[in-house]
Parts: C-alpha cells; structure tokens; sequence
C-alpha cells in the first residue's frame, strides 16, 4: 500500500531521523487480551450476558446492551478511570476483531446503559450473574472460605445523588459515598458489594447485607470465620452471626466498660519479652448475653509503633481487644485476625488499579451499576488467574500486574488466505507468551462444568416497569 511520509522525528541520542508515516493497518496495544478474551469465551460471557440483562433496544442500529457491558468491562481492565475513557478503544478495530463486534461504544452509549440499572434491574440483572459466577469452578478451601467485612470512602465533588458528608478522613466535610464490601480472602474474590450513602456507618445495614451475601454463596460452600474491625462491632450483627452458627472475630470498640476490664486483668499469658493475651466473659449494656473477649498487650517501644489503644490506667502498654464466639487460644485468635490484613490490599486495587471510585454519574443507581462492573471485572480477573495457574498466595497478580505483564503487547489485524490473523509483536513476546496462556484456559473449562443461570431467569420489560 502506498504511503506519504508526513514528516521526521529527530530522536534525543542520535542524529539519524526517523520518517513518520500513517498506516492503514488495525493496530492495538492490547494484543496480550487474547488469552483472557478466550477465557471470556469458554466462559461463555456474552451468552450469559445477553440472557440475563432485563431489557433490550429497539432501535436496530443500537449496540446490544450485552455487548455495552463487556466493552466497559474491557475498559475497565485495560486502564480506564472515568467514563469519558472508553472512548480510548471505540478506533482499535483489532481489539473489536478479539471481542466479536462490528462497533465500540462511546462514553454517552455506556452512560446511558448505566442509567437504565434503577434498583429494580440491579437485582434482575448483578444478583443473578453474580450467583452464575461464583458457581463456575473455584478452587473452594478444605476448611472453608474467611470471609472478611469493610468499608471505604469514595471521594465525591459534585451533587451526586447519595454523595454527602460523612466520615472522611482525609478530606473532611466534602461529599462522598461509603461503600461496604465482602471479600473472601482465599480466592482472593468480591463476595458482595453495596453502595452507600457518605453519611451512612461503618455497620449501618450491615445485618441485610450480610443476608444478601450469604444468599449468594453456592449451597456446597460454607465460612470457616468472619472477620471485621470495630466499626462492625455491634450487637445486632453479633446476635445473627450467632443465629447462623457462624464464627467470628471482631474488634471491639473501646468502651468505657472495656477499658476497666482490661485494665483489671491480673493473669495474662506472655507470649514473649512484648507480647501477652488474656480473656474474659462480659454482658455490655443493652446485650442479650455474656461473650468472649479476647485481649492482646504489648509493650511499648521506642523502635516501633504498637496498634492497639493506650488505657490511662495502665502505662506503658497498648491494648487490641476482640470479641469471638470461637474458643482457640487468644494467639490463634490473633494470629487469624492479622490474615484480614489483605481485605485492605483487596480495596486498594480497586481503587487504584480498577478506578472503583471513578465512575460517577448523577443517578446513585447508575452509580452503583459501575462499581458492580469494577468488582465484577476484578473476579473475573482473579478467576483467570485461577484458569492460568497463577492464583495463589505466592503468585496472585494484582489487576495492574496482570495490564503491564500480560495484556499490554502491540499487535496488528491482518489476513491470510481471508482468514484474520492478530499478530501479536515478538518484541512483546508473540503467540509464543499467549499461546500457553490459551491452552491452560482451554483446560480449565475441561476440569469444570459449565453450569448457566436457570432459577433465577431475569423478568421481562412489564414486571420490571411495574416493579419500579
């Protein structure tokens, strides 16, 4: 093909010019998504998606809904971090080759399937699809998953519905919104998520959220323990874990009652020259019974900064004070607990590497349907992990990693013999680094079985108006 060099580039070590031209060649700098298109594909993630989302347009030259979402899914792995960001890959015709469609949508096309997702359709549509994905072939723990409970704040400026002045510690008084979180610590996975008012507790809901959660575990997958800190110290969401029979560590708050307490323990175990444990039963005010609580001492240091609560009565020592229904020793209790550490490693790569806090727009709902979207895209990057046999807690690879390590690589769109060709660049490591990566994917789906969502079809265009 004939081209026309447009001008030279003078390089900063050399004085040999490089001449630029244009090409009408597809080129993408994604060509390493190859290996998780195809895991998308043994998936089978746009059926699933075309069969459970509750509407369609009418309009014939509209994108499908479906493909909508997975092309803002896409974005969202890839790098995006607003909306106006999928309009990066709307020119990347080899990246709509991968993917199967003819167009990309653009940043009002996504926003406005966003704003469809009222209430009503987030439970027709995420509920349904989260239960689908959770059933399709994790590795389940022998002794049971560790589910841990947290929340964040997201950083709002404007008048978003729901973004108010709440508990925000870095910047005080300004708007945001207070998502709550489930994660499972082995896989590592969302189990569930809820956005939230800015003003809205640590716990508040915490006890209708944690049913909804439950609700959506497959019936072969049981909690070995929940852990959370002490903004979920209360006593309602101790009264239903201790309904369900399902054991826990929380820390407590330091209440007046506890500071006594702990400051008239007498018999402590040492663990070594800075650290020793003890337990007590106690009935707080306005509690249905006595618990345990579980203390942990330590000694300070100049060398190094303690993480428990000085008591006035008692110098020298920091205190960590937990209430547990189960009966291990203080240690083990303590030692369990500091696994819950990663829950914070889990927010950060949504924020950080997914832009969880990215995506807002003025309806609280539509607002929602995009963070559903950024957790939903970071299980399904940790379930190819899994397919890839990388997972693990040595190997896990944060979203980031996985973008710079394996997605990022150019590529061209070509053809041979009528047959479109992607050929990945060598200098990025060719089909020679994704071809293994497609083969482990492929393997994978052989050991598992696909089982898609029959209970809960979404309902139709009628009872969703009427819902709403």
């Amino acid at each position: 093909m004939h081209q026309t060099m447009q001008g030279t580039l003078h390089p900063v070590f050399t004085s040999r010019q490089l001449l630029l031209a244009s090409t009408a060649k597809p080129v993408t700098p994604f060509g390493g998504l190859v290996s998780l298109v195809e895991f998308f594909n043994v998936l089978k993630l746009g059926e699933v998606l075309g069969r459970l989302i509750p509407f369609a347009y009418t309009s014939p030259n509209a994108i499908l809904p479906e493909q909508t979402l997975l092309a803002f899914v896409i974005s969202i792995i890839v790098g995006a971090r607003r909306l106006a960001h999928t309009d990066w890959l709307r020119a990347d015709r080899a990246l709509h080759a991968m993917l199967g469609i003819d167009r990309f949508p653009g940043t009002d096309t996504v926003r406005n399937l966003l704003k469809r997702f009222t209430q009503p359709v987030i439970e027709a549509f995420w509920r349904p699809l989260w239960r689908w994905l959770l059933e399709q072939g994790w590795t389940v723990p022998t002794e049971g998953w560790s589910l841990d409970m947290d929340s964040t704040v997201f950083q709002r400026s404007g008048n978003q519905q729901g973004a108010e002045r709440g508990y925000n510690p870095s910047r005080p008084g300004r708007h945001t919104h207070h998502p709550l979180l489930a994660v499972l610590a082995e896989a590592p996975m969302i189990l569930h998520g809820w956005l939230r008012s800015g003003k809205a507790g640590s716990a508040r809901g915490v006890v209708p959220f944690l049913q909804e959660a439950l609700a959506l575990m497959p019936a072969d997958w049981r909690l070995r323990t929940v852990r959370a800190d002490s903004g979920f110290f209360d006593q309602a969401l101790l009264g239903f874990l201790e309904e369900r029979s399902l054991p826990y560590i929380i820390v407590a708050r330091m209440t007046r009652t506890l500071k006594a307490a702990a400051a008239s323990i007498k018999n402590w175990t040492p663990l070594d020259a800075h650290y020793s444990t003890a337990s007590f039963q106690l009935q707080l005010h306005g509690w249905s019974k006595t618990r345990r609580f579980v203390v942990i001492r330590e000694l300070e240091r100049e060398d190094k900064s303690a993480v428990g609560r000085r008591l006035i009565e008692v110098p020298g020592y920091t205190y960590r004070i937990f209430v547990t229904n189960r009966d291990e020793e203080p240690v083990t209790l303590w030692r369990d607990y500091n696994q819950r550490a990663c829950v914070e490693q889990r927010i950060e790569e949504l924020k950080n590497d997914l832009a969880a806090d990215g995506f807002c727009m003025k309806q609280f709902y539509a607002t929602e349907a995009a963070f559903l979207s950024v957790l939903f895209a970071f299980n399904l990057l940790s379930l190819y992990q899994q397919a890839i046999g990388t997972r693990s807690e040595k190997h896990y690879q944060r979203p980031a990693t996985l973008r710079s390590g394996v997605f990022l690589g150019g590529a061209i769109l070509g053809n041979r013999a009528r047959q479109p060709v992607l050929y990945i660049a060598q200098s990025w490591g060719g089909s020679d680094k994704h071809k293994p990566l497609i083969d482990k994917v492929l393997e994978w789906r052989k050991r598992t079985s696909p089982k898609l969502p029959s209970e809960h079809s979404p309902p139709d265009d009628k009872e969703l108006k009427n819902a709403a």
